[in-house]
């Protein structure tokens, strides 16, 4: 499947409300919802199973739906409602509940499903009837929904919208989302990805199994398993995921085994959408001003470094890579959530969470790795960032990666040093403040303005001398200014403006920083930008 078939089905099915959920471990939910014979579970065997198929040929278990299935539209999806009296813990009538999503469309790989006691550690599968689901207003022949086919996902919910929304949805592939305090899906993640910029087709590992530790009545936690399967990689998975009021916590153990080489292994691969805003301007000839899932990058590195890279919507793919040993934290962030940001009453970009990953074990050396592709709007994902380990992935090697993921407003940790507060650009070549209109200058260029704020800026007065850093890959960076900003937001603005040295259109890597002139200690984060220059024959002012 190509990516871009991917995530249009996942997004067009991105927020799909639930139902409220029902009960497991209770004696009708036995014989009920979960009517699979009792077998033993544990991660340590689920482990071993993995790695025991990675030396199996793949063996591609999609199915051939129906047509009633495999012809439908998304909304017809949608129409089809899991029955709330076979939610999976319905009968615990505690904070929790799960629902499964129906397959069809290009959800054609069957998932199978369990459920664990946790005191006698036995599992029964969740198997795939009809009568699971209401079928009222989809359209679906259920007359040709013969034998057993799966499920396509799952969803959690929280009391107390238990019979509202869902706050946790795992479908398609390997990939799942979170919510923070909002309840508004944003961003996604995913299990593995696998070639995502090598050279040749994408491939998108699944889930295909999933087994759920029934919780306590009264935790706002479970612990969920999973086996991943793919032409390239298995792997197991345990999610011990903590629905807290403002945010969801995700702790990750994943052991991932390779089949065959790998050229490029993503770890905790996170997908975003950016189409326009704040410095980017080429796509928001819209009612909004700005349209985006994430806008940055943020990094924290191995050697205490704190990095942010705006994102960008480039005319072309960009790849870049970020090499780095043993990183602090990385993620996608939303950082403004202010509604007059965006403008927008149907998305509701002000509410989209960020995703922050946390290491808790060894990575050793790697990369992040930042692929952006291009989009004509809001409706595909084009921000793509993983882990890439710098060690050779051959046939039996197995891999461990502990991480913790967190889905809410801003990332858990914050650099002591001054953060960006936002990007711009624009015309260069004259004075700030001098009609351009007016008297344009006779040297093209472009400017960067960067606004810095926090951290030892608060206590910093206008008059204190500060020096902006910038370094750039081509061209010449010059005529370096620094302004304060308004006594409300407590930060500077750093101007500078980028000539153009030759007729290349590749793209100009910029590094920057302000640190204090009288005894050169850095006061901010390190800013990375990529700036796409125009033409030789564009390179001209009005």
């Amino acid at each position: 499947m190509q990516r871009r078939n991917l995530l249009k089905a996942s997004m067009a099915l991105a927020a799909l409300t639930g139902l409220p959920a029902s009960g497991f471990f209770a004696a009708r939910a036995l014989a009920d919802t979960a009517n699979g014979a009792a077998e033993p579970f544990d991660f340590k065997r689920l482990q071993a199973q993995a790695k025991a198929l990675a030396g199996k040929p793949y063996v591609d278990t999609r199915e051939t739906l129906p047509p009633t299935l495999a012809k439908m539209t998304p909304q017809q999806f949608n129409a089809i409602q899991y029955d709330p009296e076979h939610s999976l813990w319905k009968d615990l009538e505690g904070q929790l509940d799960v629902q499964f999503f129906h397959v069809g469309m290009a959800f054609r790989q069957p998932v199978r499903m369990h459920g664990i006691d946790p005191a006698t550690r036995l599992s029964r599968e969740v198997h795939f009837r009809p009568e699971l689901f209401n079928y009222a207003s989809s359209g679906v022949d259920v007359a040709q929904l013969k034998g057993d086919l799966g499920f396509s996902g799952f969803k959690a919910f929280k009391q107390p919208n238990i019979d509202k929304y869902d706050i946790v949805s795992f479908l398609g592939a390997s990939y799942f989302r979170a919510v923070d305090k909002t309840g508004q899906y944003g961003l996604s993640a995913r299990g593995l990805a696998i070639n995502t910029y090598a050279g040749g087709p994408e491939e998108f590992p699944n889930f295909v199994e999933f087994w759920f530790e029934t919780p306590d009545k009264d935790s706002t936690r479970f612990v969920l398993y999973a086996l991943l399967d793919s032409p390239s990689a298995t792997g197991a998975y345990r999610f011990d995921i903590d629905c807290l009021p403002d945010q969801v916590v995700m702790s990750i153990d994943a052991h991932v085994n390779a089949r065959q080489a790998i050229k490029q292994l993503g770890i905790t691969p996170m997908t975003s959408m950016f189409s326009c805003g704040g410095h980017e301007r080429r796509m928001c000839d819209t009612i909004h001003p700005n349209i985006h899932d994430s806008d940055r990058l943020s990094m924290w590195r191995g050697n205490g470094e704190w990095v942010c890279r705006p994102l960008n919507n480039p005319e072309r793919i960009q790849f870049n890579a970020f090499a780095d040993n043993n990183p602090k934290g990385f993620g996608l962030v939303q950082s403004d959530h202010d509604f007059a940001t965006y403008q927008d009453t149907v998305d509701w970009y002000s509410r989209r969470p960020s995703l922050w990953v946390e290491p808790t074990n060894d990575w050793g050396e790697g990369s992040v790795d930042l692929m952006e592709l291009p989009t004509t709007g809001e409706t595909l994902d084009n921000i793509v960032v993983f882990w890439n380990p710098k060690r050779a992935i051959t046939a039996g090697t197995s891999l461990n990666y502990a991480y913790k993921l967190y889905w809410a407003a801003l990332p858990p940790v914050q650099p002591s040093l001054a953060r960006v507060l936002a990007t711009r650009s624009g015309m260069g070549g004259f004075i700030e403040g001098w009609a351009p209109g007016e008297h344009y200058p006779e040297v093209w260029a472009r400017r960067f303005a960067i606004d810095f704020t926090g951290g030892p800026l608060d206590a910093m007065a206008p008059s204190e001398g500060i020096e902006l850093v910038v370094t750039a890959s081509s061209g010449e960076a010059k005529d370096f200014h620094i302004l304060a900003l308004h006594p409300e937001v407590k930060g500077f603005r750093a101007l500078f403006d980028w000539f153009p040295t030759n007729d290349s259109v590749d793209p100009v890597e910029f590094r920057a920083f302000i640190r204090r002139a009288s005894d050169k200690q850095v006061l901010s984060e390190t800013w990375l930008y990529q700036y796409f220059p125009p033409a030789p024959e564009k390179r001209k002012y009005p």
